[in-house]
């Protein structure tokens, strides 16, 4: 069976939550396996408090729109079924978990209030120090790094970001760039009936030959397996390569 992902983002009314900041936005896509299923999590919050004007300045999200907007209490639920036993990858996660954790608190619910008990945490801004050391590693620094298009993103948005960083985490983990939805054909879909964003088939020149494959040697693999090993014990869970594997 496909390991489930939730590439999750949030929007606040500031920062940090010790000030009585709020969510005010939450957004989610599914993937399973490396592949979107078209199952998103989306909705606007109002928060019962107005937000900074440099958060605004972020994300456009203003006190009026949010007037007539439910409260946590509300989709609390809906959110928790959608997350629960998932995989989460959050671009920062400190600061998402943070807050999600003090919603779930302020309604009472103490037995959510730990999202990590719940969901394992995949932060793709440590993965992405871990792969560029010294370097920017914004969202929008990654976008450029791997190609992956955010022309669409002059302001943040939790679901816009999420969808973005689903793209950029495909492209660190495994040189994919272009997410499709499974099983939905289109024009131009590719193999199997996955509709294609913007992906390119890259062909060697006429004439040139591929490179040999080397297979890895027993020994060799049997390191390699040991080594995840290792990583599962200090990391609490599976290494990202095993993950990969089982999707």
């Amino acid at each position: 069976m496909a390991t489930r992902f939730v590439v999750l983002d949030t929007e606040t009314t500031g920062m940090p939550v010790t000030d009585g900041h709020r969510v005010i936005e939450i957004g989610c896509v599914e993937l399973l396996g490396r592949r979107l299923t078209g199952r998103n999590f989306h909705v606007y919050l109002q928060p019962d408090r107005s937000s900074d004007e440099g958060a605004i300045g972020v994300h456009g999200i203003t006190d009026e729109f949010l007037l007539d907007k439910p409260r946590f209490a509300e989709v609390a639920d809906e959110f928790f079924e959608f997350i629960e036993g998932a995989h989460l990858i959050i671009h920062n996660a400190s600061f998402d978990v943070g807050f999600l954790n003090n919603e779930f608190n302020l309604i009472g619910q103490t037995h959510r209030a730990d999202i990590t008990q719940h969901c394992s945490i995949l932060d793709s801004l440590a993965m992405a120090r871990e792969r560029h050391p010294g370097q920017r590693n914004s969202l929008d620094a990654l976008c450029k790094r791997y190609g992956v298009d955010n022309t669409n993103r002059q302001l943040h948005g939790a679901l816009l970001d999420s969808e973005i960083l689903a793209d950029v985490y495909l492209a660190m983990t495994g040189g994919q760039t272009s997410l499709s939805l499974a099983g939905n054909s289109s024009d131009g879909a590719n193999e199997g009936g996955a509709a294609s964003r913007g992906s390119e088939i890259r062909r060697l020149p006429a004439g040139r030959r591929p490179a040999p494959v080397i297979m890895a040697s027993a020994q060799e693999l049997a390191e390699h397996a040991a080594r995840l090993e290792v990583i599962a014990k200090s990391a609490g869970a599976p290494a990202l390569w095993t993950q990969l594997l089982q999707a």
